[in-house]
C-alpha cells in the first residue's frame, strides 16, 4: 500500500516546509535503542504527536459547539496542556543538538480522529486509546530515564504522565456521561469509532505495533475499573504472545 484510504484517514493537517510527514511506520528513522540518535529522534516524534493531540482536541471544541460546558472546558484544558507537551519535547531535543524537521514524522492520529464524526468515538479513541496507551509508555520512559541517569527526560515524563492521566480521566467519565444520556445510539457511535481506528491504525503500524506492560496503578488513577484493566493486561499479553 503507498497512500492511505481515505475512507480510514481524513487529510492531513497542515504542515511547514521543515516538516517530512511520512503515513507508514515503515517509513520513519527507526533506530536501535542503542544508536545515539535514537532519544532525539524519539523525542522529535513526540513532539509531532502532542502537535496533533493539541489539533484533535482544538477541533472537538469547534465540531462539537453544543458539547456539555465542563467537557468543553476539560478539552480546553487539553489543549493547553498539549501546547506546553510541544514545547516540552522542542527544548529537550534542541538541548541534545537536534532542530525541527531534522527527522520524519506521522499524522495518523489526527487523520484517524478526523475520520470519526462523533464526539464519543473521538474521545474513545484518542484520549481512552491512543492516550491510555500513551500512560503505559510514559510510565516505561519514566522508569527507564531514571535508570540512564536523565534527569531532565524524567521530569519531562513526570510532568507529561501527570497531564495524560487527567486527560483519559475527564473522558472516562464523560464516555460514560454521554453514553447513560444518548443511550444505544451512543454506545453504537463508539464501538463503531474504536472499531475504524483499530482497522485505520494497522496499516499504519504494520508489524511495528509495540505493547508496553500496562500501568495498573495509573490506569485507575486515571478512571479504569479492575475489570477494564484486567481486559488491558490479557490483550498485552496476547500481543506478546505470553
Amino acid at each position: 500500500m503507498t497512500s492511505l484510504e481515505p475512507r480510514l484517514f481524513a487529510e492531513a493537517p497542515a504542515r511547514d516546509s521543515r516538516f517530512n510527514v511520512k503515513d507508514f511506520w515503515h517509513q520513519m528513522v527507526n533506530l536501535p535503542p542503542e544508536d545515539n540518535r535514537a532519544t532525539i529522534e524519539f523525542l522529535h516524534r513526540q513532539m509531532n504527536e502532542e502537535i496533533n493531540g493539541l489539533e484533535i482536541s482544538a477541533r472537538n471544541l469547534a465540531d462539537f459547539r453544543d458539547a456539555p460546558w465542563d467537557l468543553r472546558m476539560a478539552m480546553a484544558r487539553q489543549c493547553w496542556d498539549e501546547s506546553r507537551h510541544i514545547e516540552m519535547f522542542r527544548r529537550a531535543f534542541e538541548a541534545r543538538g537536534a532542530n525541527v524537521g531534522d527527522f520524519p514524522v506521522l499524522n495518523f492520529q489526527y487523520r484517524i480522529l478526523m475520520r470519526i464524526p462523533s464526539l464519543i468515538g473521538r474521545l474513545a479513541v484518542q484520549n481512552r486509546s491512543f492516550e491510555a496507551a500513551g500512560i503505559d509508555a510514559i510510565r516505561n520512559e519514566v522508569d527507564a530515564r531514571r535508570e540512564r541517569g536523565e534527569d531532565d527526560l524524567v521530569a519531562l515524563f513526570d510532568t507529561q504522565l501527570a497531564d495524560e492521566v487527567q486527560h483519559v480521566r475527564y473522558a472516562n467519565v464523560w464516555i460514560r456521561n454521554l453514553s447513560n444520556a444518548g443511550g444505544p445510539r451512543e454506545v453504537l457511535d463508539l464501538a463503531r469509532a474504536v472499531a475504524i481506528a483499530g482497522e485505520a491504525f494497522q496499516i499504519v503500524a504494520g508489524e511495528a505495533m509495540v505493547s508496553y506492560p500496562v500501568a495498573d496503578d495509573v490506569r485507575r488513577e486515571a478512571g479504569f475499573t479492575d475489570e477494564e484493566i484486567d481486559r488491558a493486561n490479557a490483550l498485552v499479553a496476547t500481543a506478546s504472545g505470553v
